[in-house]
């Protein structure tokens, strides 16, 4: 690494290897030398005059890319596709006269686009069925343990640790499944030509259109994809572009959400991410064990977050079949948004796969609210025994409004811990009008959980384990380190 010059911190700290090979320079070389092989070979088989040997020839190269030839010939005619040409050319002799023969340079550059995406796009569903699956095992083992609920960021119902984790869990899945039907949707642009007419693949074929078709389709099979999109200008549409970036986006709001939850659960040592042993939380208080990775994971989702409205942008202002201000912006905004994806799906792998939890702090935390919680069972129980509705419910604000005020007043005098201080229960079995009420059988947390527990086994045996059942192989790959992380 060269100090010297600015390094972009995605690939030199957060992503892995195998992202940013997809978008190195070389994978990219080497994609388009096989577009300008496998355009050749089609053109041979539908009858044109080009010869085995001249085919021979691109292949015995196609690996063979000198960056320094490629540089020369850039620096002296300033257009990125010819200058690769110009290289291919110095090689493969014997192919220089048919090579990129009816072809434009967005069949080489926007064709290699999305060869390139919906191979980041393999990995980031690769990657984000690990966090699915690592999930759903940390909801499954909670799934009983009672925890305090908060709504509006204040003390509410209770629900389970478990139960919590599936609403983490459903966004990623409706993740995956926006990413099953962008990948089922993607297709090559294919041989389109300068405006998308077509018109030089249909003069070299002779006016057989059902030559160019055939073609197309030679070449969407060669690289696994479905078919080819029926209509693009010069370039397809960059709409595409939109739609996979707001794909990315999804999956960032989803990893943002479950990052600022673990950095709120932390602040109350209910639950934390890994920590290793040396690891330094902070370089001035040597005590801190502060959220770095769920920090880092906010701090990645927001800019993935942000990138949508860049393509947006960019798709709405194309001029007629074609403009060229997309195309350096692209070079940006494509590649970092998947880079920044991969490495906030690596951060998730990493947490999701030892969440820490400190039981009695869940309990502790849910025993100093519970006795408010508890009021409308104990109301309730107490209606049951003969008492009046209405004279109960006054009693119970009555004592719950001074206990409040006495909790705040009494932490701010006093420094009394909440839970020492909440003497609710106390006040209402001294209360006559509650003389009859079985307070130990009411204040059983499993009783506010509703059907937490069983939404989760339910959600995870019935949504979640068919798709991990479906790619169990993808998900080996990455637990194997057959994909990196």
């Amino acid at each position: 690494m060269d100090k010297n010059i600015y390094n972009n911190p995605l690939t030199d700290r957060y992503c892995s290897v195998e992202m940013s090979e997809i978008f190195s320079p070389l994978h990219m070389a080497k994609v388009w030398r096989q577009l300008w092989i496998v355009l050749a070979k089609g053109q041979r088989e539908l009858g044109l005059n080009i010869s085995q040997e001249q085919i021979d020839d691109l292949v015995a190269y196609s690996n063979d890319i000198d960056f320094d030839v490629i540089e020369y010939h850039e620096q002296r005619i300033r257009h990125d596709v010819m200058s690769h040409l110009y290289a291919y050319g110095e090689q493969a002799k014997l192919a220089k006269p048919i090579l990129h023969l009816g072809a434009t340079s967005n069949y080489i550059k926007d064709n290699t686009d999305l060869i390139l995406f919906k191979q980041a796009l393999q990995l980031v569903k690769a990657k984000l069925l690990l966090v699915i699956k690592q999930l759903s095992k940390f909801a499954l083992l909670y799934k009983d343990l009672p925890t305090l609920g908060w709504t509006h960021l204040q003390p509410a119902q209770p629900t389970t640790v478990g139960k919590r984790a599936t609403l983490w869990l459903f966004d990623f899945v409706q993740d995956f499944d926006k990413l099953e039907y962008l990948l089922s949707t993607l297709r090559l642009r294919g041989l389109k030509g300068t405006t998308g007419t077509q018109a030089s693949f249909l003069d070299l074929f002779d006016g057989q259109a059902s030559k160019t078709t055939e073609l197309e389709d030679k070449i969407a099979s060669h690289f696994d994809f479905k078919g080819v999109y029926a209509i693009t200008g010069q370039s397809y549409s960059r709409k595409v572009d939109y739609d996979i970036l707001s794909m990315l986006s999804s999956i960032a709001q989803s990893a943002s959400k479950f990052g600022t939850d673990m950095r709120l659960l932390a602040s109350i040592k209910e639950i934390e991410e890994p920590f290793e042993q040396e690891q330094v939380g902070s370089s001035a208080m040597a005590y801190k064990r502060n959220p770095m990775r769920c920090e880092r994971i906010c701090g990645l989702s927001r800019f993935v977050i942000s990138l949508p409205i860049n393509t947006s942008i960019t798709a709405s202002t194309q001029w007629l079949e074609r403009t060229l201000d997309d195309s350096a912006n692209r070079r940006i905004v494509m590649s970092q948004g998947f880079l920044a994806i991969d490495s906030i799906l690596n951060l998730m792998i990493d947490v999701t796969n030892n969440i820490v939890v400190y039981p009695n702090v869940v309990q502790s935390n849910l025993q100093k609210e519970l006795p408010f919680m508890t009021t409308e069972n104990i109301l309730m129980n107490a209606v049951k025994l003969g008492g009046d509705r209405q004279q109960l419910h006054e009693a119970i604000r009555q004592h719950s409004m001074q206990v409040s005020k006495n909790i705040k007043q009494s932490i701010e005098r006093e420094n009394i811990s909440c839970e020492n201080s909440n003497d609710l229960i106390r006040r209402l079995k001294q209360d006559k009008l509650f003389s009859k009420v079985n307070f130990d059988e009411i204040l059983q947390p499993c009783l506010y959980i509703g059907l937490a527990s069983h939404q989760t086994q339910d959600y995870i045996e019935n949504v979640v384990n068919p798709i991990l059942d479906i790619n169990k192989k993808l998900i080996d790959d990455v637990v194997l380190h057959k994909i990196s992380v």
